[in-house]
Parts: structure tokens; sequence; C-alpha cells
């Protein structure tokens, strides 16, 4: 797993700044082009060649809040979206967004069935018929960096129902996409048990913080943050959050995730944020926020305690990594 390199951080304030200069410099240098390209002067001052594009400037809409609820500031959607893993496309973070650049997710279709009484196929078109709803969510990689999300998606529980699980359902599996033509990484890295695979208790998956999200920031996913569908459970390390998901079944027996197969030693089934388990390769009390300086004290399940402990009451959470 790779480490950040302090070198990849930028105080938030300069990190701002400089983004907004060079969007105000990529404005004026458009506008100059098509101004020239019309035989027209352009104007002598960068704001007034700024005012002039902005209608052209495609817009994120905006969050319902700047904020997590613990006041923490939301990631920019350029953070989000350029530093990634995904493994399937590259190892490298800052790569994925190219590789992923095009990558087709429509028509797509997701098949959720085993122990169900009502097995079914949703389209990407039916989940989106699902009341969407935005979901800030704090992410915590389990290699010690983290986000703030503003996720677009509804609660998994939601779609469960519509299949309704038998009752010797305890498992949900996930499966992701297997694509090795399209996705690069799947040749680079062949020694992973292809395709990925994720898990989680049935309680966890009912419970009403467990998302399927379909967008962020208001817009539908892209390629690289796992479009067209990803799970997102805010209170587990991110690797649990599996992307472009195909396949659901409701099982018996715990699922076995691609990292509990590579590296059974450092990957458990549940990965819920815990800065007193260290990984046995670095230590998980504290994380590096992208896009700020310095780094900020690890929380218990993420900051969702009070909203999930009580699923793990009695367990060691120590041994039960």
């Amino acid at each position: 797993m790779n480490k950040i390199k302090s070198s990849e951080i930028t105080p938030e304030h300069l990190y701002l700044s400089r983004r907004d200069f060079l969007k105000s410099m990529g404005i004026v240098s458009a506008s100059a082009a098509i101004l020239a390209a019309c035989g027209m002067a352009p104007e002598s001052t960068p704001e007034a060649l700024a005012a002039a594009a902005s209608d052209a400037q495609p817009t994120l809409p905006p969050s319902s809040s700047a904020t997590d609820e613990l006041g923490d500031p939301l990631n920019s959607f350029e953070d989000i979206t350029n530093y990634n893993n995904y493994y399937e496309f590259t190892t490298d973070k800052e790569r994925v967004a190219d590789l992923a650049n095009g990558y087709p997710t429509s028509p797509w279709e997701v098949q959720v069935g085993g122990l169900v009484n009502n097995p079914k196929t949703f389209s990407i078109d039916d989940l989106r018929k699902f009341e969407i709803e935005e979901r800030i969510y704090r992410l915590r990689c389990v290699e010690a960096w983290s986000m703030v999300i503003p996720w677009m998606g509804f609660p998994l529980s939601k779609l469960l129902a519509e299949v309704q699980p038998k009752a010797e359902a305890k498992y949900v599996r996930f499966e992701t996409i297997y694509d090795p033509e399209g996705m690069p990484g799947f040749k680079a890295n062949p020694w992973y048990q292809w395709p990925y695979v994720e898990g989680l208790r049935i309680d966890e998956a009912m419970h009403d913080l467990t998302i399927l999200s379909t967008g962020l920031y208001g817009k539908d996913l892209l390629p690289q943050s796992g479009a067209p569908v990803r799970l997102v459970v805010p209170w587990k390390y991110g690797f649990k959050s599996i992307k472009s998901i195909v396949k659901i079944d409701l099982v018996t027996e715990m699922p076995t995730s691609l990292w509990m197969a590579a590296a059974p030693n450092e990957y458990g089934f549940y990965a819920n944020v815990n800065p007193t388990v260290d990984h046995p390769r670095w230590s998980q009390a504290s994380e590096r926020r992208i896009g700020e300086f310095g780094r900020s004290e690890t929380l218990m399940f993420n900051g969702y305690e009070a909203e999930v402990a009580h699923l793990y009451a009695g367990m060691d959470l120590t041994a039960n990594f």
C-alpha cells in the first residue's frame, strides 16, 4: 500500500487560493483564444475576460452544507475525483481519473439475489428511481488519509426491502464489475483474487447510514469514483465501500473479501475505523485530510460511534478488526 507523501499535501488556504487562481487563468486563456479566433480584441483586464466567460463555465450544484455535522469542511470536487483508490484501473491514486475517463457505465445492471423471496435485476435507471438524498459523510481510508464527501444516494435497506431477504440470510455479499479488457489494473495486478468482493453483516447493511451512492456534489458519479453505483459505509475503512457494483447476494456464510484473501493478517471482515487498533505497518491513531496540512486524531467508528457502536456490543474489537 502506498502512503501519502508529504509533497502531495498543500496547506488548505494555499490550496484553495491556488485552485481559484488556476481556474481564473483557465477562464482568461479560453476567453482570449475565443476572442482572437473571432478577430476581436480582448479586454485589457483579467476581470473583464473572466466576466465575459462566466456564463460558459460549468458549475456544481451547491451542497446543502459547507461542512459535515462535526464542522469539518467538505473536500472539493477536484479533491474527491482526482485522488482515488481503484486497483482495477491502477494502484496510482493520481492516475485513476485519467485511466477511467470515458469508461462506459451505461447501460448497467445490478443483479440482487441469493436468499431472497423476490430476486430482481435493477438497471441504473431503476436505482435512480429510489428517493435520492444527500449524505455528507467522512471517508477514512485504511491508509490513514481522509476526505469529507457530499454523496448522493439512498439507504441500502430500501433496495433490500424490495427483494425481501429470507430469515436465514446473515450476510450481504457485493461484487464489482470484472472487465480485464476495459480496466488495465486486472492485468497489471494478476495476483489479486478478482473480481473485487466485499461483504457486510445484514444488520450493518440495513443500518440507515449504509447507502448506495449514485452521485456526489449533485452530479452522477464519475468512473473513478465507482460509477454508476457504489456502496458507502462511513464508519468503516474505505475499502469496504465497494465500487461499480454488478451483483448483490444474500448469504448465510461470511463473505471473503478481496483484501481478506490478499492479506488476512492485515485486513479483517469488519474493518471498523478504530484508532486503537493499528495496521501492522502503520498507526491508525491519526489521519491526514486531503487538502489540509498536518494530521488530526482519528475518531472511533470515524465519528459515528453513537449511531453504530451498539452493533458490536460484547465483541472484542481488537480481535474482530
